[in-house]
């Protein structure tokens, strides 16, 4: 475990550090299943939405 000495003989113990990397942009593809999914998942919300519009519309109609 990584730690340093300081005046007086103190230890100071710190987390190891995780390697850091530059993460590469979304390609062509990649965007276009962010944007499929994204239309998808907007429907799925807007499908719920309706929905619980419609039944709670029609509580206690007969």
């Amino acid at each position: 475990m990584p730690y340093t000495t300081e005046e007086g003989g103190r230890l100071n113990n710190f987390a190891a550090e995780p390697k850091v990397y530059e993460a590469a942009p979304p390609t062509k593809s990649q965007q276009r299943n962010y944007i499929i999914m994204g239309v998808a998942a907007l429907l799925l919300i807007g499908g719920l939405l309706t929905v619980a519009v419609y039944a709670s519309s029609n509580v206690g109609v007969s």
